[in-house]
């Protein structure tokens, strides 16, 4: 026993003596990741960009049924239908959460994409990768800073990575920062790849130039404008649709433009679609797609057009009797809106006064005004609803009576683009709990698809605007002519061509796909127009709105600096 003790004793003092050693502790890591060697390979690098591919899609697509809206609400062609009056002293309030949300998002961009070029030159990067990572990352910055550009006007410049707390910015003057995304972008031009050269959803030399047209708009570069969107217009193998394409080609009814926007149809890769230029993507039940169908209640992390701009055509009642069988994903209940976001009359009916019915883009299957009966318990079954002819007695939302060509909650027309018919994910209908064609599961609502962010058909009117600042009306026509060809729609006349024709043109052509506030804003024409088209908002607006307020909140964080505010407010 005695010698048991004495070894156990010496074991612990030999134990013990290499405890006092000062490296018997330390530890050797074999690998790790920090900030000091986290931007070194193509890998390294790649996965940054994607995250910056996630941000944007964020801001302007995904984050959730509200803050992503904001691009469409309060402008000329969207009215809130749930609310009798909006509340635009509240909206744009200095501590309005709508613009603190927005300038800290595009700023997390900028931020992101500063850190990349920041960390380029200590990489291990071939010369050609440096350059490519580059571009990307100018191109994001660039889109961030023209955003917060049209927005807020001159906001402050930072081009380099902040490593350290900064709390004495100051704003650049709007000229400097545009200056600056044209820097940016030229850049681009001459560095990003060829359109087909990139993968599906990735930027390119045409994407650069897309934006880089806008901007020179916006700057008053009307000539440098036209220069940047006919090298996106001459690009071989990039043209308008003007032929049925893709999933659905022939189904009826169904034509070019529809086909636009049928699933799978948006890239140039996987849908064979030459008018794309740089698209969103988004993936119904793959990891980073932003598409779930697994949700009880689809209202973030997906693109909510459909739930916010389609009607809640649920609470139709006629005579004690519901007309539509919703959820469902056909053209009478568009999905599962629910019935935030409607079109303004001006949208619904002005800007289709002179070609109303041979214009393609305002037929019934891609603005959808005739709302077809769908229960069999109906006497109006199998029979259409006109939203200008509502039967009298029709109740809507909270039994409220609807008035023909009045929009309400319940019922007015929606753009079919908003959701996809008889083509949401399979696993999304529901024949067993709801047994009617078509029936939906209560996770649909989001818009299972990929998304235009720029198209060539936008690029002609880019161009038909940058002529129109050079006073050359005739070419102006001639590239709007372009894009009404294509919809069967008259030509414009140059006599008739001028600023507020282009902006009824993209209502036509681009609809809820087009950020509207960005447009409205770039041009200074936020309260013309609200005030023109839209009464909805026309009592409460004001001249000061044609820029949104620098956020209280940022002013007062920046302790060493005054960051000085917008006139007005």
């Amino acid at each position: 026993m005695k010698k048991i003790l004495s070894y156990l004793l010496f074991l612990v003092l030999i134990i013990g003596g290499n405890s006092c050693k000062k490296d018997f502790l330390d530890e050797v890591p074999v690998d790790f990741l920090s900030t000091s060697n986290a931007f070194q390979s193509n890998a390294d690098f790649q996965a940054s960009i994607n995250n910056l591919y996630r941000l944007l899609r964020e801001e302007f697509y995904t984050l959730n049924d509200n803050n992503v809206f904001e691009y469409q609400y309060r402008t000329d062609m969207a009215i809130d239908v749930t609310a009798a009056t909006p509340n635009l002293v509240a909206n744009y309030a200095t501590n309005s959460g709508i613009m603190l949300g927005h300038w800290q998002r595009l700023y997390k961009i900028i931020s992101e994409a500063n850190t990349v070029v920041s960390r380029i030159p200590a990489s291990k990067l071939t010369d050609a990768e440096r350059k490519l990572f580059e571009a990307r990352a100018r191109f994001f910055r660039a889109v961030g800073y023209r955003s917060l550009a049209y927005l807020f006007g001159g906001v402050p410049l930072q081009t380099e990575e902040v490593t350290s707390p900064k709390v004495d910015f100051k704003r650049a003057t709007k000229k400097e920062v545009l200056t600056q995304v044209i820097q940016d972008l030229t850049y681009c031009v001459t560095n990003l790849p060829a359109i087909s050269a990139v993968k599906d959803g990735e930027v390119s030399i045409q994407a650069a130039n897309h934006l880089l047209a806008e901007v020179y708009i916006a700057d008053g570069q009307f000539q440098k404008a036209v220069d940047a969107a006919t090298a996106v217009i001459a690009t071989p193998n990039v043209a308008l649709m003007t032929s049925r394409f893709g999933s659905m080609a022939s189904t009826n009814p169904g034509d070019v433009y529809s086909d636009l926007f049928r699933v799978g149809n948006q890239n140039r890769i996987a849908g064979g679609n030459k008018e794309a230029i740089f698209v969103i993507q988004i993936q119904a039940n793959i990891p980073g797609g932003a598409g779930a169908t697994n949700l009880g209640f689809a209202n973030a992390g997906g693109y909510c057009l459909e739930r916010v701009h389609v009607p809640l055509v649920r609470d139709v009642v006629i005579n004690n009797i519901a007309p539509f069988m919703w959820p469902a994903g056909d053209y009478s209940s568009g999905g599962r809106g629910v019935g935030f976001m409607a079109p303004s009359l001006w949208m619904i009916n002005n800007v289709w006064a002179s070609d109303f019915n041979n214009d393609i883009r305002n037929a019934n299957h891609n603005f959808v005004r005739k709302f077809r009966v769908t229960n069999p318990n109906s006497p109006l079954y199998n029979t259409d609803i006109d939203f200008g002819n509502i039967p009298a007695g029709t109740k809507g939302s909270n039994g409220v009576t609807l008035v023909s060509g009045v929009p309400s909650r319940a019922f007015y027309p929606y753009q079919a683009k908003a959701t996809t018919p008889y083509q949401h994910p399979n696993e999304l209908y529901d024949p067993v709990n709801r047994k009617w064609p078509y029936s939906l599961k209560d996770g649909a609502a989001f818009t299972f698809r990929d998304e235009y962010m720029m198209r060539l058909a936008e690029t002609y009117l880019l161009r038909a605007e940058a002529y129109l600042g050079l006073n050359n009306t005739i070419l102006a026509a001639q590239d709007i002519n372009v894009v009404r060809a294509r919809a069967n729609a008259s030509p414009v006349l140059p006599a008739n061509v001028n600023i507020d024709y282009i902006l009824d043109e993209r209502i036509r052509e681009l609809g809820f796909e087009e950020k509207r506030m960005l447009t409205l804003m770039r041009l200074g024409k936020w309260y013309d127009r609200v005030v023109m088209c839209n009464p909805y908002y026309a009592a409460q607006a004001n001249t000061k709105y044609n820029l949104w307020p620098i956020p209280q909140q940022e002013i007062e964080r920046n302790r060493e600096a005054k960051l000085d505010q917008n006139p007005g407010y």
